[in-house]
């Protein structure tokens, strides 16, 4: 069934359903784009995380959070001990809360405070479901993938994702904030040979020093053709911003500097490039919008997860990946010219980009738990399975002279 004509959960199916998520934005952006999606249906939801994500921005109004301990297991056999401690009460915990909220599936966003979460439901008989925002299966889904009856992913690929686990497998997405989705349809600013370059530089919630060391010196080494129509806004961390204000005035180019922007997306809406980390909201939110990018993937990411990221952009010819080893003022800049240098070029990356969102990330995942909670109103999308669906997106115009041109949400 088309995402046209989906069924809704007619009055009197109302379901309850249990979030569990790590206390960061990358694990709750898509649990709360979830949340919403369901409540828009009927259902009633409620929140599992840490004391981070109970107070983190953007939860949904009415979502109830409970913070349940869930322990961390670093090197130090010490450290398991009082994480496993942590975990069983937190798994207790859970089964209490299941008893009275009764959820008809639990659905977990990785990070360590799903993982008690998932366990109770396990143990009590709850069908459950995963959901990986990376191009890499993270450690607690990996742990949980055999329990689990469903493990929805973002990308077509995913590392150490067994191949045993395919049947179970669903490409949804990763799911984006509504203010973000809403300028899918909207064109591609204006970019031409005399009008401003707008660059938009984040390095995630805290900012990225080596973003603040690199990236003024590398936009001062462009052609004046493009260092003069320059305008930059960029995240620091407030030890860089002084510095990096300092850099961008010897240079003579027009930086707006923060440490936190809250009209990001408004930022996005007019950016011609993205300069920053790989994260995977970010990236989902990129490609929702159609923003080519310069990737810096973080090199400590568990399992290089980043840089797995930008691959299905990358491939798409939306987004260029440098090694933060070889991220240099002087590469930085060849990689912008070969992006910039012609306004048709810019604006195919932003259609490669485009190409690659898949809007519909919410609603898919929406009727994947509502399937697995026994509410049969569509076939999922399933990768590699006989029951994958194309959805066709129309384009909005400026972006590339292809974006009419139907994508395949899976693989």
């Amino acid at each position: 069934m088309s995402a046209e004509t989906k069924q809704h959960v007619p009055t009197g199916a109302s379901r309850h359903f249990v979030l569990a998520a790590g206390g960061t934005g990358g694990h709750l952006i898509p649990a709360f784009a979830l949340a919403t999606e369901l409540k828009a249906r009927g259902h009633h939801v409620a929140l599992i995380t840490d004391e981070r994500g109970a107070n983190i921005p953007g939860k949904p109004e009415g979502l109830t959070a409970h913070i349940l301990p869930a322990g961390r297991f670093g090197k130090n056999p010490l450290q398991w001990l009082r994480g496993a401690r942590a975990v069983w009460e937190g798994r207790a915990m859970a089964l209490r809360l299941f008893e009275s909220f009764e959820p008809s599936a639990v659905i977990g966003f990785g990070g360590y405070p799903a993982l008690p979460a998932l366990l109770a439901a396990t143990s009590a008989g709850v069908p459950s479901v995963v959901h990986e925002q990376n191009a890499v299966l993270g450690r607690v889904n990996r742990l949980l993938a055999s329990r689990v009856e469903a493990i929805a992913t973002s990308y077509p690929e995913v590392e150490r994702l067994k191949p045993k686990y395919a049947d179970k497998t669903h490409l949804v997405g990763n799911p984006v904030r509504e203010e973000v989705l809403a300028l899918r349809d909207e064109e591609f600013p204006a970019f031409t040979e005399d009008g401003l370059f707008r660059i938009l530089v984040t390095g995630g919630s805290q900012g990225a020093s080596v973003l603040s060391d690199i990236v003024p010196d590398g936009l001062s080494m462009l052609p004046p053709a493009l260092r003069d129509r320059l305008q930059v806004t960029q995240q620091c961390r407030s030890e860089d911003v002084d510095r990096v204000r300092e850099r961008y005035a010897n240079h003579a180019i027009p930086a707006e500097l923060g440490t936190y922007f809250e009209d990001m997306h408004e930022r996005l809406a007019d950016t011609h490039l993205f300069i920053g980390r790989a994260g995977a909201s970010t990236i989902a939110e990129l490609t929702a919008v159609g923003r080519p990018g310069i990737l810096v993937p973080l090199p400590i990411a568990t399992d290089d997860h980043q840089a797995a990221n930008t691959r299905e952009a990358v491939k798409a010819g939306g987004a260029r990946m440098i090694r933060q080893s070889s991220f240099t003022p002087k590469e930085l800049a060849k990689q912008i010219q070969a992006m910039a240098q012609k306004p048709a070029s810019l604006g195919n990356a932003a259609h490669g980009a485009w190409n690659c969102g898949r809007p519909k990330a919410a609603q898919d995942l929406a009727d994947l738990v509502e399937n697995m909670s026994g509410i049969d109103l569509m076939d999922v999308i399933r990768v590699g399975g006989n029951n994958a669906r194309a959805a066709t997106q129309g384009a909005p115009a400026g972006q590339g002279a292809a974006k009419t041109k139907s994508r395949e949400n899976a693989a």
